[in-house]
């Protein structure tokens, strides 16, 4: 069974995906600007009250992967927020100045993860440097998985890319970016990917219910 994470800007976006008949969401704020870290209400909410599988962005502001050290202190505060919450797992993403995986801080976030789940986000698709290298790294730093559109625009136009990572280290590729009901199926297909990431977002950037529901039938039977 393929599994499904809807990417929620809000509350109300993990409230439709619920709807829709999704258990896991990747929750953030922000969308437009790439996803930002969700406010400590909005994780409380989602994990404690709409009981979702609850995976939370932990990215302080938009740009670049390569945090300052205040900036560090605020990511620490908030995975420490999300395990106090009971979350599920964080997501991350850290390149250094080169723009390679960067092992230090991924690791530094694995530590401080501390039992729940590390996914290492979309950061990997501006890394500089061929895909199976920068995906060992981030299989060295103990992620448990890559959320990626194979270094593309879009994980449909990433196919060959994501399918030439899929089970080459014990990390799990979610294919993500660009991911519909209308292609999802053709995704997973051409991939081999078990896992998929999609907003099913509508035109004001929130969570569609009917677009969540679509998405879970494409995939039915996979």
């Amino acid at each position: 069974m393929i599994q499904i994470e809807i990417c929620a800007p809000s509350l109300a976006s993990a409230e439709a995906a619920r709807k829709g008949g999704a258990t896991r969401v990747e929750l953030c704020r922000d969308l437009r600007c790439g996803g930002l870290t969700p406010s400590e209400r909005d994780i409380y909410e989602c994990v404690q009250t709409l009981g979702l599988q609850t995976r939370v962005l932990i990215r302080p502001r938009p740009g670049n992967f390569c945090y300052t050290a205040e900036e560090w202190a605020e990511i620490e505060a908030s995975i420490a927020l999300c395990r106090r919450a009971g979350a599920a797992a964080v997501v991350v993403g850290f390149l250094d100045k080169e723009g390679r995986i960067d092992r230090q801080s991924t690791r530094r976030a694995v530590e401080l993860a501390d039992g729940m789940e590390v996914t290492f986000h979309r950061a990997f698709d501006e890394a500089q440097q061929p895909p199976l290298e920068a995906l060992q790294a981030v299989a060295d730093c103990g992620c448990s998985k890559l959320l990626t559109s194979g270094q593309a625009p879009s994980a449909p136009e990433g196919i060959a890319t994501l399918r030439s990572l899929v089970g080459q280290t014990a990390v799990s590729v979610v294919a993500g970016s660009g991911i519909t009901p209308a292609n999802a199926r053709h995704v997973v297909q051409a991939t081999g990917v078990a896992e998929i990431h999609a907003s099913c977002k509508n035109a004001a950037y929130q969570t569609s219910a009917d677009l969540v529901a679509s998405l879970i039938a494409a995939v039915e039977g996979l």
